[in-house]
């Protein structure tokens, strides 16, 4: 039978690992990762600089991530005065005319509660957000 690895090593005084000073943490070898960039009155930085070694793209872009304009009927109804004096609302016997395309939006949302009349041009719109300028007498036409 074999005997323990560590009985064998007994009077090695290095047990199997060179120098006495070697089997040691990570200050054997000056530390783990990017340890003592930037340390001892700059020597290493302007070396780490000059590889651009913390710049760069690091891992991915999920396919998820492309991003929509959205805008809530909340926001419309607080700043159409606003819209009104840029030109980009019109308003014709109490009923407010809006594409959505000119102010940057693609989708419009629910949030918020409709007080005026709203004729909608948008590329998306939520249900509820449709539910909602209906039930209020205005329209929403989808352009995708």
């Amino acid at each position: 039978m074999k005997r323990k690895k560590n009985s064998r090593q007994r009077a090695s005084k290095t047990h199997g690992w060179g120098a006495m000073k070697k089997h040691r943490g990570a200050g054997n070898k000056g530390g783990r990762g990017n340890a003592g960039t930037g340390k001892r009155s700059d020597c290493r930085k302007p070396s780490v600089w000059a590889i651009e070694h913390f710049y760069g793209k690091h891992g991915f872009t999920p396919v998820s991530s492309c991003h929509v304009a959205v805008c809530n009927i909340e926001s419309l109804e607080r700043d159409y005065h606003k819209l009104l004096k840029q030109g980009l609302v019109k308003e014709e016997k109490g009923v407010y005319t809006v594409t959505l395309d000119a102010l940057g939006i693609d989708k419009l949302l629910s949030k918020g509660t409709v007080k005026h009349k709203w004729n909608i041009t948008a590329k998306y719109a939520s249900e509820s957000a449709v539910e909602k300028i209906k039930q209020a007498g205005g329209t929403v036409t989808i352009t995708a």
